[in-house]
């Protein structure tokens, strides 16, 4: 979840008219976000996902999660939380977290739940989402391994999650409780800099998002997205790149209708630049796809 508090609450259209909204999509740590989510979620609304049951979907802690974590922290960049700290220093924040595996795709933190639990993605991938008040997911951004999410438990007051975050099956977390957070960002003031330098980014993407929004079609949109997400969650194979989603997911990330999708990936099944098979896409020829 881009979660740091400061909230922008945006209605769109798609090219036919299709109304979107409201979305969340955080972009700073400033602390005005809780009261956007009440307006947003006047009595908790019970998310449109089925929520499974997390303590029953995380195995005990394993070798495999701390070994991808060596992995990962083997180059310090990777892990833009730990960047500019010692190899002393990451061990000593890492050996603090208890590991997890999840089994099954899962809901990992709900919207509106205090935010008590702050996580880092070691291995799979994960995605946040807002339920809008009429039950409509909303995808916002994907997470990678070596991101972050949770970021509302290291505030200095309780708060609550603005938007929810799934991990997809196979993902590996490193799970702090916020106490335990808070007391390594005061020992370690860089991890705290390395957060806000995060939400920065943050910030970056809202933009982007808000521009390809206002500036590009459904087309240039829907290519973007299937671009990315294939270089960045997608697997390389003999005849291009297999990404696993759906054509509603791709639609809710791009913010068109799921028909408007579905006739785009359809033409560009017809050109070759892509197959489509139940829940996959494999990606042959991704500059075609911007050509009109």
């Amino acid at each position: 979840m881009r979660i740091w508090p400061l909230s922008r609450v945006v209605s769109t259209r798609d090219d036919s008219g299709h109304k979107f909204g409201p979305y969340n999509v955080a972009v700073a740590a400033q602390e005005v976000g809780l009261s956007i989510l009440q307006k947003a979620m006047p009595e908790r609304q019970q998310q449109a996902v089925a929520q499974a049951d997390v303590t029953s979907a995380w195995s005990p802690t394993s070798n495999s999660v701390f070994s991808d974590v060596a992995r990962l922290t083997a180059n310090s960049t990777r892990v833009r939380l730990l960047e500019c700290l010692s190899q002393a220093d990451r061990h000593s924040i890492l050996t603090t977290a208890s590991g997890r595996t999840f089994y099954t795709d899962t809901v990992v933190t709900n919207q509106g739940d205090p935010a008590e639990q702050f996580f880092l993605l070691t291995k799979g991938s994960a995605r946040h989402f807002f339920i809008t008040p009429q039950g409509r997911k909303i995808y916002l951004q994907w997470l990678m391994p070596g991101e972050i999410f949770g970021g509302m438990a290291l505030l200095p007051r309780p708060a609550l999650f603005l938007v929810g975050t799934e991990v997809v099956k196979g993902s590996h977390v490193l799970i702090w409780q916020r106490d335990k957070i808070r007391n390594l960002t005061a020992r370690y003031p860089r991890l705290l800099e390395n957060g806000l330098t995060i939400a920065s980014d943050y910030l970056t993407w809202y933009l982007a998002s808000h521009l390809s929004l206002v500036c590009d079609n459904a087309r240039q949109r829907l290519a973007h997205v299937l671009v990315s997400l294939a270089n960045g969650i997608g697997r390389t194979c003999s005849e291009g790149l297999l990404l696993d989603i759906t054509n509603e997911q791709l639609a809710n990330t791009a913010n068109i209708t799921v028909f408007t999708a579905s006739r785009l990936l359809a033409e560009w099944q017809r050109s070759n630049a892509l197959i489509k098979r139940r829940g996959k896409i494999l990606l042959r020829h991704p500059e075609t796809l911007f050509l009109s």
